[in-house]
């Protein structure tokens, strides 16, 4: 083993690991392709531009990968809701950001490199286009569609989109802290909520009415609150539970007047599938 070359390669291990995380949204995958990577490394001779040699190899590595989830049974992919998550994964998600890991892994593969490539790495469409054997205007046009997934497009204007993003993240901070009396200056005082049956322990009630009482069901729900994060859910402000970034739940949210007057818990995938769900602001990317 060349002990220079190994040092390189750790100098380069920190940057490979983000680069394949966003590109499979899960630390132990994105190990694995960064530990092929060196064992390909150690196979080849005469690479002159490391860095730009491990990118190609990795993102090679992580497109086959998606691409093999795609043809894989949902059932068997790891179960981001479950108590099996490792902790360092939930708060890696957090850390790169729920929502974005969320809409990357709706997008296609092609999609999904060229954008996290591109956008995420900077890395230019001269080089992307080699990776994905496509035409360097072709993996503009990826990323470019990847792109406008990320973003989405309110539903409603910006000074009322600004107005509903201000409540929700107020309420979310006050379920996140079990904040009984923040959460009654948010929640209007007819305030319903919905909560997806598959979302409540046996036996709590799937409608709640009232202020109090919403706020008193909000309350505990604390733990998944504080993994909770803003998304544009169909075009507005809403919440995704993404513990590990991979989506488990929505809260769709009605904002009127100031306050927070109904609020869906949705888990089904069926309609989970059929949500846009968007990062809320560019800064989120």
């Amino acid at each position: 083993m060349d002990d220079a070359l190994a040092r390189r390669f750790e100098n380069e291990r920190p940057r490979l690991h983000a680069l394949a995380y966003r590109m499979l949204g899960s630390a132990a995958e994105a190990e694995d392709v960064v530990q092929e990577s060196w064992l390909r490394l150690n196979r080849t001779s005469g690479v002159d531009n490391l860095g730009g040699w491990l990118t190609t190899v990795v993102s090679r590595l992580c497109l086959d990968a998606l691409r093999a989830r795609r043809e894989t049974p949902v059932s068997s992919l790891p179960d981001a809701a479950g108590g099996t998550v490792p902790e360092d994964e939930v708060l890696l998600a957090g850390e790169v950001g729920r929502a974005l890991l969320v809409v990357l892994d709706r997008l296609a593969p092609p999609e999904r490199v060229a954008f996290v490539l591109h956008d995420l790495f900077a890395v230019p469409f001269d080089a992307v286009g080699p990776i994905l054997d496509r035409k360097p205007a072709t993996a503009k046009k990826l990323a470019s569609r990847a792109r406008l997934r990320v973003r989405g497009e309110p539903a409603v204007p910006a000074e009322e989109l600004a107005e509903h993003r201000e409540v929700v993240t107020a309420f979310l901070s006050a379920a996140r802290g079990g904040d009984m009396a923040t959460l009654l200056t948010v929640l209007a005082p007819d305030v319903v909520r919905h909560t997806d049956p598959a979302m409540l322990p046996p036996g709590a009630a799937a409608v709640l009415r009232g202020a109090d009482e919403v706020a008193r069901g909000t309350t505990l729900f604390a733990g998944n609150a504080r993994l909770a994060e803003l998304a544009l859910i169909d075009g507005d402000v809403g919440l995704v539970l993404a513990p590990a970034g991979r989506l488990v739940g929505v809260l769709r949210i009605e904002v009127s007047g100031g306050l927070l007057q109904a609020y869906e818990v949705v888990a089904s995938p069926e309609r989970l599938a059929g949500m846009e769900i968007a990062t809320l602001s560019r800064d989120a990317v």
